[in-house]
C-alpha cells in the first residue's frame, strides 16, 4: 500500500509540473486558450493553471502582464521614477547636478523634450514629450544604468537603486500644461523642504520664472506664447504659479500616472483611444464577493 501511494504521489507531482510547464508556455505564446486548443492540457489541468495564475498574481511570484505604454508623437507625458522602497537616490548636491547633466545628454541623444522637472530626495518628476516610441524608455534606461554605477561607486553600495519601471501617463497639455508644471515644481514646497519653489535648486521653476539657464529644458509652445519677450513670459509664469493647485486635477494626475492612464477630459481620452485603438480607462471593479452562508449564520450565534 505504501508503494502504491508513493507511485501515485510521484505521478501527481509530475502531472502538476507538466501542467505548470504547459501553463507557462501558454502565457509566453498568448493565452490559456492556446494551451487548451493544442490539446496538451486537459480541462482539469486548465483549471489548475488558472488557480496557479491567481496564486502567483496575488503573491507576486509570476510578473503581471505589462500594459502597453501610450505613445503619440510629441504628446507630453507626466513621468515618475521612484527610489527602491522609496529610499533616497540623491545624497549630495553633486548627485543632483550629475543626474541633471546626464539626463540632458540622454534626452538629446534619444529625442526626449523635457518641459518641466523636479528632483526630490527619493524620486523624480518629469513632464516630457518623446519624439519616438522608444525615446522615453531608452532615455530612462541609459540614464538609470549610468547613474546607478555612479552612486554605487561613490557610496560603496551594491544592488538596485530604482523601483521597478517608471510610471508615465499622457497629459492633455492644451488644458493642463501649466497645472502640471505647477504640480511638479511645487513638490518641494508640499513636502515642506523649502518655503518657496524658487528656493529649490533642482527643478525647472527658476528657468521658467526667472530665466536661469537650464540645458535640460525645452521650451513648450504654450510657455512661449505667454509673452513676446523672455521677461514678459517669466512674469506671466510667476503670476500663473501663484494660483492654488486644482485638487481635482492633482488627484486625477496621481491616479492616472500610477495606473498609466491618460489624464484629461473625455474628449482628450476619446482622441487617445481613437489614435491608439485601445482602451484608455480602467475597467470598473467587479462585484464584491458574497459572504458564504455558513459565515453569515455564525454572526448570529
Amino acid at each position: 500500500m505504501a508503494e502504491f501511494h508513493s507511485a501515485g504521489a510521484k505521478k501527481t507531482i509530475e502531472r502538476d509540473r507538466e501542467t505548470k510547464r504547459s501553463f507557462r508556455a501558454s502565457r509566453r505564446n498568448g493565452t490559456l486558450c492556446d494551451a487548451a486548443e493544442s490539446e496538451k492540457v486537459s480541462g482539469s489541468e486548465l483549471q489548475f493553471a488558472a488557480v496557479v495564475l491567481w496564486w502567483h498574481r496575488v503573491f507576486g511570484d509570476i510578473p503581471m502582464a505589462r500594459r502597453k505604454r501610450f505613445f503619440l508623437d510629441g504628446q507630453p507625458l507626466h513621468v515618475i521614477q521612484r527610489g527602491n522602497n522609496r529610499q533616497a537616490v540623491f545624497f549630495a548636491a553633486d548627485d543632483y547636478a550629475q543626474y541633471i547633466a546626464w539626463l540632458a545628454e540622454a534626452a538629446r541623444e534619444y529625442g526626449l523634450a523635457v518641459y518641466a522637472y523636479v528632483l526630490m530626495t527619493n524620486h523624480v518628476h518629469l513632464l516630457a514629450a518623446p519624439a519616438g516610441p522608444d525615446s522615453l524608455s531608452r532615455t530612462v534606461q541609459s540614464l538609470g544604468r549610468r547613474y546607478v554605477r555612479y552612486v554605487n561607486g561613490c557610496y560603496g553600495r551594491t544592488g538596485t537603486l530604482w523601483e521597478g519601471r517608471y510610471r508615465a501617463a499622457p497629459v492633455d497639455s492644451d488644458a493642463y500644461f501649466f497645472d502640471c508644471c505647477r504640480y511638479i515644481e511645487r513638490n518641494p514646497v508640499r513636502a515642506r523642504m523649502v518655503a518657496r519653489a524658487r528656493d529649490w535648486r533642482w527643478s525647472s521653476y527658476r528657468a521658467h520664472a526667472s530665466g536661469d539657464a537650464d540645458a535640460l529644458l525645452s521650451e513648450h509652445p504654450l510657455y512661449r506664447a505667454l509673452g513676446r519677450t523672455a521677461a514678459q513670459r517669466q512674469e506671466e509664469y510667476r503670476l500663473r504659479f501663484r494660483a492654488p493647485d486644482d485638487e481635482e486635477f492633482v488627484s486625477a494626475l496621481r491616479q492616472g500616472t500610477n495606473g498609466g492612464w491618460p489624464v484629461g477630459g473625455d474628449r482628450f481620452k476619446r482622441e487617445i483611444a481613437k489614435a491608439l485603438k485601445c482602451r484608455v480607462t480602467p475597467l470598473p471593479p467587479g462585484p464584491k464577493p458574497q459572504t458564504p452562508p455558513d459565515k453569515r449564520q455564525l454572526r448570529f450565534l
